[in-house]
């Protein structure tokens, strides 16, 4: 068994790990990059679409081009890199065993960075009733076998869920020759970013059914051939009468990602039930001392170049840590939120000098502010706006407003 000694080590190689990475050694640490694949890039690298970097790099970048920037920034360090190497188990004093070709290594490191990125949520995750046959992929799968595998997944779509993802690969099937016989939304609201709905989807004249689901799947010879749909009322239930019958050869899903957390777990650290992501405080950091989160296994983000600036700010805490130093200044105040925002990141906040919380509502609100209160005084009302959940939401928390704040915080958006 072969033994090494870091001062940060990060799991997962994708833009948040490479981030993170990348600042924990700009901050003085050496560090360790684990990445199970054996490349570097983690999902960017089937995303061939446009629209990444406009924040990061300001310009706009193709996800294998949006990674390349950060593989190019890590060959310019000593940054060691175990490519094709599976994390088994993070222990709770920071020992990330793990297994390649070589064998069994254990990194000992000073702090953790945990960016293991997320995974889609399945057909039986979602229990869709009907015939188990071929033809019943996420969308992500779906655009891993067009984009990087050159293969053909079907010729006549159906797609359930309007994510960001389900939404791209609207487009893609329909630049590649396919046909897209509507994407289908339970909630009366598109999850995705409003630019895929008008650039995927309206411009391809495909359609978009709210307040719609898939209540069957229909099998022919071991073949996905149409799948039923029906309208759902108020309370997201099927509405008896409006079933229809919809062919297709191919049901794709983009219905939500779920963070990989399984490794967290195991390591003790505590899970929001809301996110299904760690809990953390303002410094990213766990309920584990040294062990940090950042990126989609954090929390669902919109876009990569918000991912990449919070994989950036865990990697300079981690190394704060691991040098002995702390960025927290004071008792922590406790971040909470009411109805109709869903969850916040950090859920506590140490530091009195700034910090950021990030936010998404559970449904669309119009005309509506933010206002922050502690202890029953208000310390900041934003401006009135429009809130939607397809975009995470950040507050700016400046200096005053924290030293006024309480051990506690409470964020609420109040329509008007």
């Amino acid at each position: 068994m072969n033994e090494f000694l870091f001062d940060v080590v990060v799991i997962g190689g994708g833009p948040a790990g490479m981030a993170a990475a990348i600042e924990a050694r700009k901050n003085g640490a050496s560090v360790a990059l684990v990445e199970r694949n054996p490349r570097l890039g983690g999902i960017l690298l089937q995303c061939i679409h446009s629209g990444f970097g406009l924040k990061c790099f300001k310009q706009e970048l193709t996800g294998p081009e949006y990674a390349q920037r950060f593989i190019n920034q890590l060959d310019e360090t000593d940054i060691q890199v175990f490519l094709s190497t599976m994390v088994l188990q993070i222990t709770k004093d920071k020992k990330v065993v793990c297994m390649n070709e070589k064998g069994i290594s254990v990194l000992n490191a000073k702090a953790v960075v945990l960016a293991m990125g997320c995974r889609e949520r399945t057909r039986g995750e979602i229990k869709i009733p009907g015939d188990r046959c071929a033809g019943v992929l996420t969308a992500g799968l779906a655009q891993h076998y067009i984009n990087i595998d050159n293969y053909c997944p079907g010729h006549k779509f159906v797609i359930l869920g309007s994510g960001d993802i389900g939404l791209i690969m609207a487009r893609r099937l329909s630049l590649e020759g396919m046909t897209v016989q509507g994407v289908y939304e339970l909630m009366p609201y598109p999850n995705g970013l409003t630019r895929n709905i008008k650039n995927c989807l309206e411009d391809f004249g495909i359609p978009l059914h709210l307040s719609t689901t898939v209540t069957r799947v229909i099998g022919k010879n071991g073949r996905v051939a149409a799948v039923e749909v029906t309208k759902v009322d108020e309370k997201l239930q099927p509405v008896e009468g409006t079933s229809e019958i919809v062919p297709c050869d191919t049901l794709l899903l983009s219905v939500g990602l779920v963070p990989e957390n399984e490794l967290s777990s195991g390591a003790g650290v505590a899970l929001s039930p809301r996110t299904h992501g760690a809990v953390v405080n303002d410094s990213l950091q766990t309920s584990v001392p040294g062990i940090f989160a950042c990126g989609n296994v954090l929390h669902v983000h919109d876009l990569a170049d918000n991912v990449t600036a919070e994989a950036q700010h865990a990697g300079a805490c981690a190394a704060v840590f691991a040098k002995g130093g702390s960025r927290e200044d004071g008792a922590a105040i406790a971040v909470n939120c009411e109805d109709p925002i869903g969850y916040t990141v950090p859920s506590t906040i140490c530091s009195r000098e700034k910090a950021s919380v990030l936010f998404r509502v559970r449904r669309p609100v119009e005309n509506a502010r933010m206002v922050v209160t502690s202890e029953g005084n208000v310390l900041l009302q934003g401006k009135l706006r429009k809130y939607i959940p397809s975009i995470m939401e950040e507050l700016v928390l400046p200096s005053a407003i924290l030293q006024k704040a309480g051990s506690e915080i409470t964020l609420q958006i109040e329509s008007v």
